[in-house]
């Protein structure tokens, strides 16, 4: 007696994939300030995307709307893929104004997957998109199965953003941003849309491509608008009470508040390497000098610090255990 196979059961099956997951930051906006030209700049982009995409030994799997859902059967060449795109299409950004700039977010994730002809589906497609949403404009986010095949063979930075949460997923999904930097020698330039080499234009803050991070974060940091604003009201605090002398140098006070808010602003933007334990080390500074400002002769930050010390260790080495660098 023959025996037929249910069509449903033998068109669906299961396998083990990496999953790229983009779309546009502010694709609303875009469409809201000129439909026709966004819809144009989409399909260019996503149409050279797509060919990347392909010379990585990936698939578009599917596009909707401003989104692109892709599989690759290599997690390097999907991370090599998704480094190119986002290299590729600051240069491509770096010729617009600010407010017609088309940033796309990518997610990757290794994970398994239902196949149903040719889409895919499940949580790993899942994880995949939720990663995308947490990436920053022109940004990658990936999980921590990525990350495990590609620390050691793709020469990017990494930034460990914690354990985000994923629906179906009870214990969330450990994630890391691939760090924005100059590229470097060891890691030259790779051809991006079909071009043989990337363009000779030095990068700037809107057209910086991805790769390890800056050798000095801090002086960056040092730079930028923010810092910028702290140290001129400090300028202004000591100014004041230099004018206004009365033998006490009172804007120690509000000095170490600026100092103390300029670095913990530091550590949001991951400037100062872990985060975690880069908060502990600013606050513990802080104790320190409170404790030098308030002299009697007692040295009483030392059990504070104590407490951080350990606090940072423990850090430490929950971040090893769970097989997170705690040196990125």
């Amino acid at each position: 007696m023959a025996q037929f196979d249910d069509p449903q059961t033998s068109a669906t099956r299961r396998k083990l994939t990496t999953i790229f997951a983009a779309d546009v930051q502010g694709y609303s906006r875009l469409m809201e300030h000129d439909e026709e030209g966004t819809l144009a700049t989409l399909k260019q982009y996503r149409d050279a995307m797509a060919r990347l995409i392909g010379s990585h030994g990936g698939r578009v799997v599917n596009t909707w709307g401003d989104g692109v859902l892709a599989e690759f059967p290599s997690v390097v060449e999907a991370v090599r893929a998704a480094v190119d795109v986002q290299n590729d299409l600051a240069e491509h950004n770096a010729g617009r104004s600010t407010d017609t700039r088309m940033l796309f977010r990518i997610g990757i994730n290794l994970g398994d997957v239902i196949v149903e002809g040719d889409d895919i589906y499940g949580d790993g497609v899942n994880i995949a998109a939720r990663l995308q949403t947490q990436a920053t404009p022109g940004g990658i986010v990936i999980s921590n199965t990525v990350y495990d095949q590609v620390r050691n063979k793709v020469p990017v930075g990494f930034e460990f953003l914690g354990n985000l949460s994923v629906k179906n997923i009870e214990e969330g999904v450990p994630s890391y941003a691939i760090r924005v930097g100059e590229q470097t020698a060891e890691a030259p330039a790779r051809p991006a849309f079909g071009r043989t080499a990337m363009s000779d234009t030095p990068s700037t803050p809107q057209n910086k491509p991805v790769g390890r991070p800056s050798p000095v974060p801090v002086l960056e940091a040092m730079t930028s608008k923010g810092t910028a604003s702290l140290l001129v009201t400090a300028a202004i605090l000591v100014a004041i009470n230099l004018l206004s002398w009365g033998g006490e140098f009172w804007a120690k006070w509000p000095l170490l508040a600026l100092a103390f808010i300029g670095g913990l602003n530091c550590v949001r933007k991951g400037q100062l390497g872990d985060r975690g334990i880069a908060t502990i080390a600013v606050i513990g500074l802080g104790i320190v000098v409170i404790n030098l400002f308030t002299w009697q002769g007692e040295f009483w930050a030392k059990w504070p610090l104590l407490g951080f010390a350990i606090a940072a260790a423990i850090r430490w080495l929950s971040r090893s255990r769970t097989g997170n660098d705690p040196a990125r």
